[in-house]
């Protein structure tokens, strides 16, 4: 059992070594033989997905991403589904995975950044709104979150709100351009 566990390591630790220096072909060989060696980790099918992405392989990213959540459920593994799915059209189903990968770690800031794109695209920004607001609360210093909160309240014609916000953020960070030109306009 141990040598098993040992050979899934060093492969995974291969795939992830060629994948970094852009090496596709070895990182690809060594994930596959790493997802063989031990089916029950999620890693060697997210460096698929990463290898299928560099190729611009949608489908298969897509798939190895599904895989990689039916072994472990993730941020990670939502964000990759999500952004597969923005790239083929499906914003829907895409801003829903976006929504689930807040859901398991609000601080996942592609999931965020990324919603706050769909949900203006979407005109869902009550949704991003909220998603926004649970990451101010555990993090209320992070200044472009903070603007992007201001943005889509801005949209909902909710300037006050939108103000309320810009001010807190030259409050702590007056050099904060975005945030003084947001407020100029309002």
């Amino acid at each position: 059992i141990m040598s098993g566990h040992l050979d899934y390591e060093i492969n995974k630790e291969l795939g992830e070594c060629y994948l970094f220096m852009g090496e596709l072909e070895k990182a690809e060989q060594y994930y596959n033989k790493a997802a063989s060696s031990n089916g029950v980790h999620a890693d060697p099918y997210l460096g698929l997905a990463a290898i299928a992405i560099h190729r611009g392989e949608l489908d298969s990213a897509l798939a190895m991403y599904r895989k990689a959540h039916k072994v472990d459920p993730t941020d990670k593994t939502h964000a990759g589904i999500a952004l597969v799915l923005v790239e083929q059209g499906l914003k829907d189903e895409a801003f829903t995975h976006f929504v689930e990968a807040l859901k398991v770690n609000p601080e996942n800031m592609v999931a965020l950044f990324s919603l706050v794109r769909l949900g203006h695209e979407l005109s869902r920004l009550e949704e991003v709104v909220a998603a926004l607001s649970h990451y101010l609360e555990i993090d209320p210093a992070k200044a472009e979150v903070r603007y992007s909160m201001a943005g889509c309240l801005v949209c909902l014609d909710r300037k006050e709100e939108a103000r309320a916000e810009l001010t807190r953020i030259l409050e702590s960070s007056p050099d904060f351009e975005p945030a003084k030109e947001l407020l100029a306009q309002i």
